[in-house]
């Protein structure tokens, strides 16, 4: 087969493309909102597709595990991964990954975001940002903050919140978010960045206060609350998020098929229900947002890993 018959036999697989069930590696466990919000739209995108979506749990490593798989996979829209901001946060944690997250990646769309809420123990004498500041300088080390983990969204939230404010406020790592948040109930720990859904109950019933919300803009989800920026703390956002990729060198017109069948499909208001059902706000972007985007995601956490000194090594 000469050139010219090559290229015209990989036209022709991109334009009938998919001709086979398509496998989207989510690098997390399953029954998690990450596996739940890729299972949605992977349901949704093999009926757009007339094809079957494949969810294959490759959980391990902080993602890692399922990350390399697809940065290894043969670049033909057969192979995708559904990420989390985890994809931007790894590269300041751990000195040496098996991928490079932009270079080996052809990012398709972004699908949801997840918003934090900055939530305080209710005994604790604050009701806005200003105060938590306030009485966290006049407390230097006495305050603490709980979250799911070393180098999770609740981790690297609230050293952001203590780099942009000055405060010193000390992490407490947990195993999980339930024993965190049992012990922000109690008052062993005073302060809180968890996902909003997992929060919300105990707002609601005074065991515990929110202060704001970590998104850029109010959610849907707690349309009261004020945005952390509204409170006067800079330019504060964090925040788990969620979107597709493929591998690099994957075809452009594979690309481009795949985020107008993911983008359309995120607008259909059954699957925007189903989203925020999950505690996440619906998002979309075109392949280039999405890639300036992850590029952004990842050069900030890199700095406030860096200003906090984690490491997972």
């Amino acid at each position: 087969m000469g050139v010219h018959g090559a290229v015209h036999s990989q036209a022709q697989t991109t334009e009938s493309y998919p001709t086979k069930p398509i496998r989207l590696i989510v690098p997390f466990a399953a029954g998690g909102n990450a596996d739940l919000l890729a299972r949605i739209v992977g349901q949704k995108l093999g009926a757009a597709l007339d094809q079957q979506i494949v969810i294959d749990n490759r959980a391990g490593a902080n993602a890692v595990i399922g990350t390399a798989i697809v940065a290894k996979a043969v670049p033909d829209g057969y192979t995708l991964l559904f990420i989390a901001n985890g994809h931007a946060i790894n590269p300041g944690l751990y000195a040496k990954l098996p991928f490079d997250p932009i270079k080996d990646f052809a990012p398709i769309s972004l699908v949801g975001s997840t918003p934090l809420i900055i939530t305080v123990n209710a005994a604790l004498p604050v009701k806005t940002i200003k105060a938590l500041i306030a009485l966290a300088k006049a407390k230097p080390g006495e305050l603490s903050y709980a979250s799911q983990g070393n180098g999770s969204a609740g981790h690297l939230a609230g050293a952001l919140f203590n780099t942009l404010s000055g405060a010193n406020i000390l992490h407490v790592p947990y195993k999980s978010t339930a024993q965190a948040i049992t012990d922000l109930t109690s008052g062993q720990v005073q302060v809180m960045y968890p996902a909003a859904t997992s929060v919300l109950p105990h707002i609601k019933t005074g065991r515990l206060r929110g202060l704001a919300i970590t998104s850029r803009r109010r959610s849907t989800l707690a349309p009261d609350l004020p945005t952390a920026v509204e409170s006067g703390l800079g330019e504060y956002e964090a925040g788990i998020w969620n979107g597709i990729l493929a591998p690099a060198r994957t075809p452009q017109v594979i690309v481009d098929r795949l985020n107008a069948a993911i983008v359309k499909i995120i607008l259909t208001p059954d699957v925007k229900e189903r989203i925020i059902g999950l505690g996440a706000d619906p998002a979309t972007s075109t392949p280039a947002e999405f890639s300036a985007f992850i590029a952004a995601e990842i050069k900030k956490w890199g700095k406030v890993i860096k200003d906090s000194g984690a490491r997972l090594d």
